[in-house]
């Protein structure tokens, strides 16, 4: 944790302290996401409610070197001292968790994610938002899990990135959205690597449908089609998306801010009737949303830091068509914001799971359900840095993710964790 001062080093030290899991995933939001998945206990007096167990899972996401019993013997009774269970006592083995487990699923931990996942940073927060627009991103990132025949069959093994053999273990992606001040995923979509309809762009379709009006999506070249921008478009949110080179972008009008205005096409549309809309879109005519869509064009070139003579021209497309709303220099500053969600996902595989480690879970199930931990989990630090360095005068990036982690681990028996 970067310091700036004695009161403001012992304001963060004070908020960190305070807890981390049941703080921001409170208990009636978990008690309603097990409801609404219906996995409700079955009778009273359980050793292992559901509700526990959405903490648990999340304490194998906190303490990843940790074995089960480890992991319960650390969280047991500080669920106790928030009254989130009235049994800490009970005797558990590693089998009656497992169990536990695989009764669980891996439902109630995405409906608790969907359920508490917001947006944490404020107005005061540094960097946090563009005009009227909170700053969001997405990407994606991958998982090892267990070598056992059912990943295998579920995840699949891609090919190395260098020769094209398979992988030494299974893998599964998420897709998240995520709030670039904060670090915070608010949206996320679990699926395998290799089967058709689980890149990126698929699991990111899912997403865009949720989007809000205020936000401001950061998107990398990877993820633009034409189906895909307007299915964001649509809602409202504005969007900040980098395109590939071969994208054709015919400058339509200038603006002083150096940016221009064009069209994007529908790739159905061919021939002629491309030409009859890019004619049309010069004459400030309306046009057909399902064949163009108008966009505003920045474009920069990134200086050779290599000593290549290779620098990179960056072609991004907006939704803001007003020159004047945020210029050209704003949006390309923005953009490389997105970076931010990268350091988002360095936190959660480096500093949460460790570097080169795989999943635990030996099932497609709970793999699944150990992801939504980590996603959860990972949600909670990033809200409580942010809202300590919010509260604190500073920006979230200069406290230290990795030492926030290791000051909640230390302090993850203390009764003073509020419910």
């Amino acid at each position: 944790m970067t310091q700036t001062g004695g009161v403001v080093g012992d304001r963060l030290s004070d908020w960190i302290s305070l807890g981390v899991l049941a703080s921001w995933v409170p208990r009636d939001a978990v008690d309603e996401a097990v409801q609404i998945t219906g996995k409700a206990a079955k009778r009273k007096g359980g050793k292992l409610p559901p509700h526990v167990m959405v903490y648990f899972v999340m304490g194998l996401a906190l303490f990843a070197e940790e074995d089960y019993e480890e992991v319960w013997a650390r969280i047991s009774e500080v669920l106790a001292d928030w009254g989130c269970w009235e049994d800490s006592q009970a005797s558990v083995t590693t089998g009656g968790i497992t169990q536990a487990r695989q009764r669980l699923g891996h439902e109630p931990l995405r409906e608790t994610f969907a359920q508490v996942a917001e947006p944490v940073a404020t107005e005061d927060t540094p960097g946090a938002f563009l005009g009227a627009w909170r700053k969001m991103s997405i990407d994606g990132l991958e998982w090892d899990v267990p070598d056992t025949e059912p990943n295998a069959a579920a995840f699949g093994y891609p090919g190395s990135a260098k020769d094209g053999s398979p992988a030494a273990f299974p893998k599964a992606r998420a897709v998240t959205i995520g709030e670039c001040a904060s670090h915070a995923p608010v949206l996320a979509a679990i699926g395998p690597c290799t089967s058709k309809g689980s890149g990126e762009q698929s699991l990111a379709r899912t997403l865009y449908p949720r989007l809000r009006e205020d936000w401001l999506l950061i998107a990398d070249r990877n993820f633009y089609n034409w189906q895909d921008w307007c299915t964001a478009a649509d809602t409202g949110a504005a969007l900040l998306w980098r395109v590939k080179s071969d994208l054709i972008l015919e400058p339509l009008e200038f603006f002083m801010d150096g940016s221009y205005r064009s069209v994007v096409v529908n790739p159905k549309v061919t021939g002629k009737a491309r030409e009859k809309i890019r004619d049309a879109a010069r004459a400030g005519e309306d046009l057909d949303p399902q064949k163009a869509r108008c966009v505003r064009v920045v474009e920069y070139e990134v200086p050779d830091r290599a000593g290549d003579g290779k620098d990179e021209l960056i072609a991004l497309i907006t939704t803001i068509t007003e020159f004047t709303d945020a210029p050209a220099g704003i949006l390309a500053r923005a953009y490389h914001e997105r970076w931010e969600h990268e350091t988002g996902n360095a936190q959660l595989k480096t500093y949460l799971r460790g570097p080169g480690k795989i999943l635990r879970s030996q099932s497609p199930d709970l793999v699944k359900q150990e992801i939504w931990g980590y996603l959860l989990t990972h949600y909670a630090i990033s809200a409580l840095i942010c809202t300590a360095a919010t509260a604190a005068g500073i920006d979230p990036d200069r406290v230290k993710f990795k030492r926030t982690v290791r000051i909640i681990r230390r302090r993850a028996s203390d009764p003073a964790f509020p419910p």
